[in-house]
């Protein structure tokens, strides 16, 4: 199965709620455009990138006179993809590079981590994960079963130990290695909880002022929170200046709009996406491709 069909898969019922304008009436008048602006906001996207998408779209009907729906299919996605905020750098490709994974519990933090670690190993590159997640009950074993699957080292420290400690250690034998990666697993955090995020604040300013390799702080983010998402991103960004953002669980959710919701709003790219349970399912983002699948190009 292709990048494009796995991605169609993972994203069908986001698809299948979005699709429905194009499915019915056929003709672009008034009702059309209502009824679009209102699944962009039911799928998401938020109420600002709903009405300027519709208004550039009705925009573009008019000037080249498009009378029918399915005429707008190509127009809409590539005007959806244009929300999306690029990413400067990616820290999985571009080496070397240390990445903390921060988010709330069970976002999937530990997960990306194990196959991001198996996929950089089938690239070639050398990489270590660090556990810095010494307060959840069995958090180190589940990493340690996610490195040796990927047949990576797993650094951590006994639980409760200090985690702005154990990154620094885990940075000074990723440097010692000469390793191409460092991957390294947080506790989860409550955005709502001023004195974690301060603490998840004290992990990543120690990791970035050791680390002499460019240090990427990226959020999970589970896509089926819906809004939520959107709000913990925000607490999250304004706690720890975020670099990008890895958006977990689409195929799960009709509304994989929340993805384009927080990269637009907080100005945050997508480095990832996850669309279902195996390791080919977390695909590296390209906004135009996500789009088409979204609104059912092609089908």
């Amino acid at each position: 199965m292709g990048f494009f069909d796995t991605l169609k898969r993972g994203l069908e019922r986001s698809c299948e709620a979005l699709n429905e304008v194009f499915y019915f009436g056929g003709e672009v008048d008034e009702d059309f455009w209502e009824d679009l602006e209102d699944r962009l906001v039911m799928g998401d996207m938020g109420g600002e990138v709903a009405m300027r998408v519709t208004d550039d779209l009705r925009d573009l009907a008019a000037r080249k006179n498009l009378t029918r729906a399915d005429q707008l299919k190509g127009a809409l996605a590539e005007r959806l993809a244009a929300e999306f905020c690029a990413a400067r750098r990616d820290p999985f490709e571009d080496t070397p590079s240390c990445v903390l994974f921060v988010g709330i519990n069970g976002a999937g933090k530990t997960t990306t981590v194990g196959k991001l670690a198996g996929r950089a190993v089938s690239e070639g590159k050398k990489v270590v994960i660090g556990g810095a997640d010494t307060f959840r009950a069995a958090a180190i074993e589940q990493l340690q079963v996610w490195g040796e699957r990927a047949g990576v080292d797993v650094i951590t420290r006994e639980r409760g130990a200090d985690p702005a400690s154990v990154c620094y250690d885990v940075v000074d034998e990723a440097e010692r290695r000469g390793c191409d990666l460092t991957l390294i697993d947080t506790a989860g955090r409550l955005h709502t909880s001023a004195d974690l995020m301060r603490e998840l604040a004290k992990v990543v300013n120690v990791t970035r002022k050791r680390c002499s390799a460019p240090v990427a702080v990226v959020l999970v983010v589970d896509a089926t929170t819906g809004q939520n998402g959107l709000n913990q991103a925000r607490e999250f960004n304004d706690a720890l200046d975020l670099d990008g953002l890895i958006v977990t669980k689409l195929d799960g959710t009709a509304k994989g709009g929340i993805a384009l919701a927080i990269s637009s709003q907080l100005s945050l790219p997508i480095y990832r996406i996850g669309v279902g349970e195996s390791i080919d399912d977390l695909q590296s983002f390209d906004a135009l491709e996500f789009c088409r699948a979204l609104v059912g190009e092609g089908m």
